[in-house]
């Protein structure tokens, strides 16, 4: 289904910037964001409240956070005897940018409080069907987010919010309500130009004013941050930038559907034989087709075509969604001559020849290839409960194949054939781990995943 639709620009304009580090107060200003190393930011911080090097928290277990000593993180892990407390920042703030990393454990909730008395629900909303305003990205009792743009419990996500603050006269009379410009979850769009007519439920107070202090909700259990930086936002650069926004081409998925075209990829990679598949469970994946591999998944919307079909175009498709990426597209199996074999570059020498796809009775469709004389076929299917993809490599003759599984910074196996990728990015399970024997090697300083290939390989990616 294709549709134009208007919407704000996402990046706003700032002409300072505050960083919530040691010694931190309302005229400081840096030119780089820096993360947050000591609680010195805020006023009386709690016991529940800590500087962690590191945080873990089970996907099954519910409102349980592990902490290790270190620095960088921000960690609240309320126990029955030591009671979950809110952060005031030092500092009164008016319009402003703020962005954030923050992860939630199972059933976790937190809240950000802009002045103390507008929230932003922060909520383990991953397994919800249906969304409210106290779901993740809501603005509790007054608007949902528009989609569900969600991370897995125990997985890092992140929150940028433009928000302009009341105005008031000389007299100290209102105005102008108060406004949140966009609120961009995960890379996604889900408030936008929401007018507040007043603070919210749970505000510190119901009196307004053009200054005052954040307020992260720590009172409702265990949640960890880092990498918190405001900006002071300028609103007028802003309403600019919206006035110029194009009314985008959008491409939705209310069956499979299936789009070639480029992709952009991170570091200036492209896909320029990209084949999209969105799904009507609102996840969807790119696969690459001059290497056999699946490239990027996202959660919400499918695609925005705006650069291939406006005017002449380019040939670019965009993800409308919380996109997870696995690196530069690269063979997903390989023969090693031993475990510490590197990986290879490109297909020479492996007699790679792409064979196209082949679909089922539900449009979904079975990636075929030819490597090292064998024949491939690479199933990728979104999960019907939408957290996921389920994906099986099927190979006729497997000698001496091994299949690259992920390639990340850091790969932690939590349980046997259960890993959580790169910095806490992405889960990936393994079916049959006790026959499939996988193993960690590190790479000039990357780790990678790999299975020697039995004929079938079927393993899950959960985000």
């Amino acid at each position: 289904m294709l549709k134009r639709k208007n919407y704000l620009g996402l990046l706003g304009v700032g002409i300072g910037l505050w960083t919530l580090s040691a010694g931190f107060s309302a005229h400081e200003y840096a030119s780089d964001p820096i993360t947050l190393q000591d609680l010195s930011a805020f006023n009386d911080p709690g016991k529940s409240w800590q500087i962690a090097g590191n945080v873990y928290s089970d996907i099954s277990e519910k409102n349980a956070l592990s902490v290790t000593s270190g620095s960088g993180i921000l960690a609240n892990s309320p126990s029955r005897r030591v009671k979950g407390e809110d952060l005031f920042t030092k500092a009164e703030l008016g319009d402003i940018e703020l962005e954030l990393d923050y992860l939630l454990p199972s059933n976790g909730n937190s809240g950000i409080y802009l002045q103390g008395r507008y929230e932003i629900q922060l909520f383990d909303s991953w397994q919800e069907d249906h969304i409210t305003s106290a779901s993740n990205g809501g603005v509790y009792k007054v608007a949902p987010p528009r989609v569900n743009a969600s991370k897995a419990p125990g997985l890092w996500q992140n929150v940028k919010i433009g928000f302009q603050a009341p105005r008031f006269d000389a007299s100290g009379n209102k105005t102008e309500n108060a406004r949140l410009l966009y609120v961009v979850l995960n890379g996604v769009l889900v408030q936008e130009n929401l007018e507040l007519a007043g603070p919210t439920q749970g505000a510190v107070s119901q009196d307004e004013v053009a200054k005052a202090p954040l307020r992260i909700q720590g009172d409702h259990g265990a949640v960890a941050f880092r990498n918190i930086s405001i900006k002071e936002l300028d609103v007028k650069e802003q309403a600019k930038q919206n006035n110029n926004a194009k009314d985008p081409i959008l491409l939705d998925a209310p069956v499979t559907t299936i789009l070639r075209s480029f992709m952009n990829l991170d570091n200036g990679e492209k896909s320029v034989h990209a084949v999209s598949v969105g799904s009507p469970e609102d996840v969807h994946y790119t696969y690459d087709m001059d290497y056999g591999a699946l490239v990027q998944v996202w959660r919400g919307d499918f695609l925005n075509t705006t650069p291939m079909w406006d005017g002449r175009g380019n040939g670019t498709s965009v993800p409308r969604g919380t996109v997870q990426r696995f690196g530069k597209p690269a063979l997903s199996l390989a023969k090693l001559a031993d475990k510490q074999s590197a990986w290879p570059v490109d297909t020479a020498g492996t007699q790679f020849r792409q064979k196209g796809y082949a679909v089922n009775s539900d449009n979904q469709p079975t990636f075929k290839y030819l490597i090292y004389g064998t024949e491939v076929d690479d199933f990728i299917q979104a999960r019907t409960d939408g957290k996921g993809f389920n994906r099986t490599i099927r190979v006729v003759n497997a000698d001496g194949l091994s299949l690259r599984l992920a390639t990340a910074s850091k790969i932690e196996e939590t349980s046997r054939g259960s890993y959580i990728i790169g910095d806490k990015e992405y889960y990936l399970n393994l079916k049959d781990a006790k026959s499939n024997k996988a193993y960690i090697r590190d790479i000039n300083g990357t780790q990678e995943l790999i299975v020697p290939v039995q004929g079938e390989i079927s393993y899950t990616i959960l985000f």
